[in-house]
């Protein structure tokens, strides 16, 4: 069945990204499991889960823009960040979206993770330039931050805002062309960092081996990070002072009895709701968790999910990007920050 809507899903893609989209009659993939009870506040177990777009290589760091009202994702080894509109389908927002130099960049050159600050400018995690940018309203591009230190970041991989405009991002090397072993990487550890408005950089820590997604609570007193990692695919809730740093992360959840034969995926990209739950990628899908890391519930996508974001008119749609799909499902929470 994958195959069948990889098939009609790409010809829409290729054939008719600009053309006005005339179905909402959209496939369904996966089943949702209930861990527990509580599940039933955010979710309905039988809530179809619909492929909205697809065609993709690898689609990851969706994010959604209130003032547009559009869905933002990253297709990250064609280095472009795609845009879909409810009623117009998916087109092509802007490329190149993560590195603009005249070589090869190996298999994820393109940005990773989106987000969008409240004058709706796109923040962007940079795999090929190695940085943070920001998108003017004019529409240029400005940097954030490259390095650390005068040494340059592996490849930022997904960000978070605070409501005092600290940003908290993740800069493991899955973006350069050898990964952990390229000659590029003038760092030997994958840091979590904290860029202050100023536009200070602080090393947050170097704990965690290989950090993907973060994400803040609704106090902003804990933020999340995930490692996309087999051998510990965990999330690790660290607790945030005054100041913006971090105390002594706690490991919240290990997705390890996730993993089987037929499973794909780690924890990776994350989004929180207004009641402080977590919607974390991991081994099949969407892992959902409450804030004290009990799992409630499992959306099985069937496909490697990447990342997943809170969108749509009044925040309480997941979007969910997983492999060549971008998948929506509706829940009964609103996402934070709506």
């Amino acid at each position: 069945m994958k195959n069948l809507f990889s098939v009609l899903l790409s010809f829409i893609l290729i054939a008719g990204q600009l053309a006005a989209q005339d179905s909402v009659n959209y496939p369904t993939i996966g089943t949702i499991e209930q861990q527990h009870p509580s599940l039933a506040e955010l979710l309905d177990a039988d809530t179809p889960i619909q492929v909205i777009t697809s065609g993709f290589t690898w689609s990851e760091g969706p994010a959604w823009n209130k003032e547009g009202q559009f869905l933002a994702f990253s297709e990250i080894p064609s280095n472009t960040v795609m845009k879909w509109v409810e009623g117009k389908g998916v087109s092509k927002w802007f490329s190149p979206s993560g590195y603009t130099g005249v070589t090869d960049y190996g298999r994820e050159p393109g940005s990773n993770g989106l987000m969008f600050d409240p004058e709706g400018r796109l923040i962007s995690c940079e795999h090929g330039d190695r940085r943070l940018s920001i998108m003017t309203k004019a529409g240029g591009k400005r940097t954030l931050a490259d390095n650390y230190k005068g040494k340059r970041f592996n490849s930022p991989n997904d960000v978070v805002r605070a409501s005092n405009g600290n940003l908290y991002f993740t800069d493991p090397p899955y973006g350069l062309p050898d990964r952990f072993t390229d000659p590029r990487r003038e760092m030997d550890y994958c840091g979590v960092y904290l860029l202050r408005p100023d536009g200070e950089v602080v090393l947050l820590t170097k704990s965690i081996d290989r950090p993907n997604g973060i994400g803040l609570s609704p106090d902003e007193k804990t933020l999340y990070v995930a490692q996309s990692y087999y051998e510990k695919p965990t999330v690790t809730a660290f607790p945030v002072h005054e100041n913006g740093k971090l105390g002594n992360g706690k490991v919240l959840y290990d997705a390890t009895p996730h993993h089987g034969p037929k499973v794909k995926g780690n924890p990776d990209g994350m989004a929180i709701d207004s009641k402080g739950n977590i919607w974390t990628s991991g081994p099949g899908g969407i892992l959902i968790l409450n804030p004290k890391g009990r799992l409630l519930g499992h959306i099985l996508t069937g496909e490697q999910t990447s990342n997943c974001t809170f969108g749509g008119a009044d925040g309480t749609q997941l979007f969910i990007t997983a492999d060549t799909y971008v998948l929506r499902i509706q829940t009964k929470v609103r996402g934070l920050g709506f």
